[in-house]
Parts: C-alpha cells; structure tokens; sequence
C-alpha cells in the first residue's frame, strides 16, 4: 500500500531524511518513531504531497507521490500535529466544506458527514462551533476531517498530543477501529500506546532507520540475554557475589532504586531461554541472606527506544 525507496530530503547543507526504505502493506497500523528532529514529520509531509523529496522514491496505492499527486491525495487523509481546523465554523459545516474540497458528491458528503460523526463520537457537537470544543473534540474533528473522504491511508502526526489519559484513551480506540478499513501511519511519541495500537514499528534516527519489526520482535531481538530482578535484604556486595557463583549467570548489577533498609535490587543476566530463577534462589537463601522479590524482566518499547535513539552509530 506505501512504498518508500531510497527516499532522501535536503534544506540545503542540512540532510533531514536520509536514504530511507521502507514498506507498509494493507490494512497495517503502523508506528513512526523517533526523537525531535529525527526525520519523522518530514517523512509523512512528502508522503503526503506537500514537500518534495531531493531523492528517491514514494508509492501509496500504486500511485507515485511526485508523478501523480493528485491520486495520491485522493487516496490519503492526513491529520498533521496541528489540525486544520477553522475556528470560527461550526463542525458539520466545516466537515461539508473539507468534503467539497475532496470532491465529493452532495449526496455522498451527507452520507460520509454522518458516517465519520457518528464514528468519531461527533455527532452530539455538530451544530457547535469548533472553538468552543474541548482539545480532545477537537482532535476527533481533525481525525473526522481526515476520514471524510473515505481514504486508503490514514496518515497521523501525533494525534493525542495535549490531551488528557481519558482523551488519550478514546483516541486509541478510534485509531485501533480505523486499522480494520484502512492502512494507518501513526507517529507519536507516546510509546505504550504504540505498544496498544501497532502492528509494526519503524524507528528513525537522525534521518535513518534504525529498525523496522513488531514489537514483540524488537523485544527478542534487542534483548539478548534474559534478565531477571533480584531483591534481596542484606549486605549488597554479598548478594552480587553470591548471585554470580550461579551457573549460567552472565551479570549482575545494581539497579538505581533501592528500597526501606538494606534492601538492594539487582538485575541478573543469562542466556536467552534459560531460566535461572531456582537456583538463584537457592544460592541467596544458602548465604543466609532474605530474598524478597525474583522475576523475569521483559525489554518495554521504551527501553528498544531509548538503545536505538541514543547510540553514536544508527544501523541503516
């Protein structure tokens, strides 16, 4: 459904998209992530027509965004991290005037108008100017907007920023129906709603792909070894000790927390599907010291994100 090959932008000395490849088939929720400046919005802006690329190439649905910008359009709805939207119109007449623009029929703008209100839980603020509505109204109004013209792809550019947890949460639910009609790109950088809502990751860094997986996969991949939390109450140093003596072990450090007294958490690493729990357990309570807590530690996204993003060298 999108295409990217080979895709590279340039203000001037200023290399914003780096030699860039990727794939996203039909009916994938996608995440776009990466830190401030990475390369992201860029990316979506030339998907969408509204900047050309310096090199490269882009597909949606076939089409390609440079040679035929107008299908393009026709096939995308974009939600930019600052809507579009018109102050001073009142909701359904503004999704009207969107819709004439997407060239739609009158007949098929009553009938979208009322498909994306009721969708976007829009419908009790039709006659009500965009103004007066709550920043989460108005995000389901740009997502509206985006959807009026029933598009194939569905670009989103940080959809829940400034809202609040309930907001947030709405918001996911509509993103998580859309995947079911459309392809879906959503950037954001809120990474456990990511986590709830995609199919794939793609992670960008200072205008290169850093990774592309599920992630569940980046998970596997990025951890290496397993990791286990140990809390043990008693001496620090005689617990790393004896926690190291355990077959199997590869490391073991302190963690920054500490808990009430002489509790010390400890993270303990081992091969990939060994399952060490046992016998670590066993070696603490031998050296007389009073284990409080032992469990498997999963990699978060976050944890994927800050590795990808923060590293000297970015792997294309």
């Amino acid at each position: 459904m999108i295409e990217v090959d080979h895709l590279t932008k340039r203000y001037g000395p200023l290399l914003a998209v780096d030699d860039i490849s990727f794939r996203v088939e039909k009916g994938e929720i996608v995440g776009f992530l990466g830190p401030n400046g990475a390369g992201k919005t860029t990316t979506m802006r030339i998907l969408t027509g509204f900047l050309p690329a310096t090199e490269g190439a882009a597909r949606v649905a076939g089409f390609d965004v440079f040679e035929k910008p107008l299908e393009v359009k026709r096939r995308i709805g974009y939600l930019p991290e600052h809507p579009p939207l018109y102050r001073d119109m009142r909701v359904r007449s503004y999704l009207d005037f969107v819709a004439k623009i997407k060239g739609l029929s009158r007949q098929d703008r009553e009938d979208r108008i009322a498909e994306v209100m009721e969708r976007c839980g829009i419908v009790d603020r039709a006659e009500q100017l965009i103004g007066q509505l709550s920043k989460g109204y108005q995000q389901r109004v740009g997502v509206a907007q985006a959807l009026v013209h029933n598009p194939e792809v569905i670009i989103l550019d940080e959809p829940t920023i400034g809202l609040d947890p309930n907001q947030i949460r709405q918001i996911r639910q509509l993103i998580k129906g859309l995947g079911r009609e459309h392809t879906v790109i959503l950037s954001t950088h809120i990474l456990p709603e990511v986590d709830m809502t995609c199919d794939r990751v793609i992670i960008i860094n200072r205008g290169r792909i850093a990774a592309v997986d599920t992630p569940e996969n980046l998970t596997a991949t990025m951890q290496g070894n397993e990791r286990f939390y140990v809390e043990v109450a008693g001496a620090a140093d005689a617990a790393v000790e004896a926690i190291r003596e355990v077959p199997g072990v590869v490391d073991v450090s302190r963690t920054d927390g500490r808990t009430e007294g002489e509790a010390v958490g400890l993270h303990v690493d081992a091969p990939v599907e060994s399952d060490i729990r046992a016998a670590v357990a066993a070696r603490v309570v031998e050296r007389g010291l009073e284990l409080l807590e032992l469990r498997r530690v999963e990699m978060s996204l976050e944890d994927i994100f800050h590795e990808l993003t923060t590293s000297e060298e970015v792997s294309g």
